[in-house]
């Protein structure tokens, strides 16, 4: 390349034609030959005195070369790089440390990073040999402070990268990297230096764990790291902190003979320092919290099994709550009276709240002593601060302590905090309205019944005069005191709700318009309350959803005229149409045969959302439509031509995977709906199922959807779906080879949702062959499915759903193919899982063990 430093350049410039060509031309020079470009990318950065923008450039370029946010695309990186012959990767390599000394400190800082990169993906083969040696020379006495800097930059970097990818070091390199940062923070080294070395060692905690194992190298490591939090320098602490907090996650069983001091520095920071320190200090206590909570609910878990625990809880948490509540309610009294709840700020005394609830939960009915003399004495208060301090703590414990330890407390709370809501502070009604929704969430069993009216008439009387804050806390309280009767009384002919349904509904649809509507989330609130009001509503709550519904479909047409004029305009549009059809699903679900005089119209406009370029409502869009199908069923055909093509954009749009996912169940609904109506439409979504797992790039929680729908497609089409049957069983075979770790509890989760995918498609499979009389094709493949179904009765990590479709499955099969699986299913598996059923205490699944007990039972006697 001519010249590298005008064409890093150029890829700055505003001009989009020469910015288009430099990225062109740099793209043009990797492909031409890489090794050549990477090593005039490293002699860029190194050339001393040229322009150091051009310099930086070529340094971050490097490293975006080799580094990528997704582990695919950063394994592809990494391939190409480890492709090139060592004695090409090292100069380039030589080049980039030597540059970690360079008199400029935006190059230093340059390199730092791209070394780390280079370093991720060498040292884990043990291929850069002279990387440690380097840096270790870097940061001994003598060197300058700002060459150490951007060395142990280097290191925090290279040790966050390696966290990151899981990777473990030999112990040798563990310790030459962990002395050169511990030195690093000593008390005698500057403040710029201690705080990258700080920084460093957070980000190296996770390869410390050898060293947490030896005494004396545990304790040298928490003395200094307990020291680092008495720095002048605040951000010093503040990072000292964060590696406390670190350490306290990943060695909380090591840390009882230091306990006395991390409580005692911690408190006098929550104390006594400036308030950035004291929220890293708060995480330190948050994180304790979080991980006592962690080991107290797998002690229960265990316990319930019948095994012994494997930790201890220590309860420091609670050792510490005497003198650990005083300073939380002093910081929380220290509100910032200007904040913007939109703004991204997190004081002290929002982190001191944080923790107070997660110090709740820790220590449960012990926190209700310690707290509430607090809550009596200052609720009331003349102060403003401790009057918001003392309701805002009141909300924070109700999520821990008992029923019976805080009900009494509840009781007499409400009337108190509904004429909180008229407060002349708005912090102090925001915080009254947040309190009455977490009352209503957690304790409404202990509102007494006479306030109720009163309850709901508050709440009402916030939503359209009150700022947007608090007319959003309002709507939070409606919507959680509104699903406490979708748990129990959304059925019967009448609820306590039904004589204010109408006012409600009414005012939250004039307050997702009113003035303010775009400030502390207000108008997605009051729909979200709208949906759950109208799921929850009682029988003679209908003619009122009948007349809404007109109204809901309207506001949906009106959306197609608004104007817009910036990216805002269109969003909030869309937003708002999403929004809508969210209210029209939920109608049509909870009203089902009075829909179907409205039909035409929803469909009409919902096709016009689905008509926007942008996917932003097609989510929401989609489920109305399912809802819709749902109720009119085989009604529902006159509207698939129209639909067809939306729905194939909807498979294809692999991008809002979630989008996608929604496409996948609306297949599932459509077919359930039409039948064998749906056969003229099957072959294309077959094909557009088919690809999508096939698609490596696609998100893995389409997968199961996309089984299950399989399955309905061949219910709905019987014999029909012998086209594409073998194609279909060969995909569900390819997925049962699936397999989690024992130690993976997110991929055992997953691969649990994905056989109850595949259950769920051989089950419409077999039923629909057998319902058009093609049973016999499914013969051949009678052992592979009852193999799978013998692989799930003896895998431990299997959870209720997979049993509960497992057995079904199994009946099914044996229904179908009857006399011809009699050896297959002779074998202990059936046993186990239809014992299993029947002694899993769930009713449906009891009742589908006992109809499989009797097939089988049928074919072991023919």
């Amino acid at each position: 390349m001519a010249d590298l430093t005008a064409t890093l350049l150029g890829c700055q410039n505003p001009d989009p034609t020469t910015r288009n060509a430099a990225e062109q031309a740099l793209r043009q020079a990797e492909e031409a030959n890489f090794p050549q470009f990477m090593m005039a990318l490293a002699q860029e950065l190194a050339g001393e005195g040229k322009d150091i923008n051009g310099r930086q450039l070529a340094g971050l370029h490097l490293k975006n070369l080799l580094s990528a946010k997704d582990a695919i695309t950063r394994g592809q990186k990494t391939a190409k790089w480890k492709a090139l012959d060592a004695a090409v990767r090292g100069p380039i390599k030589g080049v980039m440390l030597g540059v970690l000394i360079s008199p400029e400190a935006t190059a230093r800082h340059t390199a730092a990073q791209a070394c780390a990169e280079l370093a991720s993906i060498e040292l884990p083969f043990n291929e850069w040999p002279e990387f440690l040696p380097a840096l270790l020379t870097n940061v001994r006495e003598g060197t300058a402070d700002p060459i150490k800097v951007s060395t142990l930059e280097c290191l925090g970097y290279t040790c966050e990268l390696l966290a990151n990818e899981e990777v473990e070091l030999g112990q040798d390199m563990t310790n030459q990297m962990l002395t050169a940062i511990v030195d690093g923070t000593r008390s005698d080294r500057a403040n710029e230096v201690r705080l990258a070395a700080t920084i460093a060692l957070r980000n190296g905690v996770s390869f410390t764990r050898g060293n947490f194992e030896i005494a004396a190298e545990r304790t040298m490591i928490m003395q200094t790291v307990c020291e680092t939090t008495q720095c002048a320098d605040a951000r010093v602490r503040v990072a000292a902190w964060e590696v406390i907090a670190s350490i306290t996650y990943q060695f909380y069983s090591k840390l009882e003979e230091y306990m006395t001091t991390l409580f005692q520095i911690s408190l006098e920071c929550l104390g006594k320092d400036e308030e950035k320190v004291v929220v890293s200090a708060i995480e330190f206590w948050c994180v304790l919290c979080e991980t006592e909570l962690e080991i107290l609910d797998e002690i229960d878990m265990l316990k319930e099994e019948g095994a012994a625990a494997t930790q201890t809880c220590n309860r420091y948490v609670a050792a510490g709550l005497e003198h650990l509540v005083p300073l939380i309610t002093a910081a929380m009294a220290k509100q910032d009276e200007d904040a913007d709840a939109d703004d991204e700020i997190y004081n002290a005394a929002m982190a001191s709240a944080t923790l107070l609830s997660l110090v709740a939960q820790t220590v449960e009915d012990l926190i209700v002593p310690a707290i509430m003399p607090f809550v009596m004495e200052n609720i009331k208060s003349e102060n403003w601060r401790l009057r918001e301090a003392a309701t805002m703590a009141f909300a924070q414990i109700l999520d821990g302590p008992s029923t019976e330890a805080i009900g009494q407390y509840v009781n007499q709370s409400v009337t108190v905090l509904l004429e909180a809501l008229t407060d002349t502070h708005p912090m102090v009604k925001s915080t009254a309205a947040f309190s009455i929704g977490k009352i209503c969430d957690l304790h409404v069993s202990s509102i007494p019944q006479d306030i109720f009216p009163n309850l709901v008439q508050s709440l009402l009387a916030a939503l359209p005069k009150e700022a947007p804050a608090v007319a959003s806390q309002a709507c939070t309280s409606l919507h959680n005191l509104a699903a406490q009767f979708l748990i129990n009384d959304a059925e019967g002919p009448s609820n306590a709700l039904s004589p204010y349904m109408g006012t409600l509904l009414q005012t939250l649809l004039q307050v997702s318009e009113r003035e303010g509507w775009d400030e502390a989330n207000l108008r997605v609130s009051a729909y979200e309350t709208v949906n759950v009001l109208i799921q929850c509503s009682a029988q003679d709550c209908q003619p009122i959803l009948m007349q809404m519904l007109p109204v809901i479909i309207d506001k949906l047409a009106s959306t197609f005229a608004m104007q817009c004029l910036t990216n805002e305009d269109r969003e909030n549009k869309e937003n708002l149409q999403g929004l809508l059809c969210s209210v029209i699903q939920v109608t049509i679900q909870k009203i089902q045969v009075g829909v179907a005089a409205h039909a035409d119209l929803i469909m009409q406009n919902l096709l016009q959302v689905l008509q926007s370029k942008t996917a932003t409502a097609h989510e929401e869009a989609f489920l109305a439509i399912g809802a819709l199908a749902n109720v009119i069923d085989s009604e529902f055909e006159k509207y698939m031509p129209h639909l067809h093509q939306f729905l194939m954009l909807g498979l294809r749009n692999h991008e809002a995977y979630q989008v996608c996912s929604i496409a996948v169940g609306l297949v599932g609904d459509t077919a359930r709906a039409l039948e064998s109506k749906i056969q003229p439409y099957c072959s294309d979504y077959v094909t557009a199922l088919l690809e999508n797992l096939q698609n490596p790039m696609l998100n893995r929680a389409v997968k199961p959807p996309v089984l299950s729908a399989f399955g309905d497609i061949a219910l709905a089409i019987g014999g029909q779906f012998e086209p594409y049957m073998q194609v279909t069983l060969m995909m569900l075979i390819q997925a049962q080879a699936t397999r989690a770790p024992d130690d993976d509890e997110e991929l055992i989760e997953y691969v649990n949702v994905l056989r109850e995918g595949i259950l769920e498609a051989y089950t419409g499979i077999i039923q629909g062959l057998k319902d058009g009389n093609k049973v016999a094709l499914l013969a051949p493949y009678a052992e592979t499915i009852i193999g799978f179904l013998e692989l799930l009765a003896n895998d431990p990590n299997r959870d209720e759903d997979v049993l509960k479709a497992a057995i079904g499955c199994l009946g099914d099969i044996c229904s179908a193919l009857g006399p011809q699986v009699k050896e297959l299913i002779g074998r202990n598996f059936t046993q186990t899982l239809v014992e299993e059923g029947l002694s899993s205490g769930d009713p449906i699944i009891v009742e589908t063990a006992q109809w499989a007990a009797s097939i089988i039972q049928q074919i072991a006697q023919s």
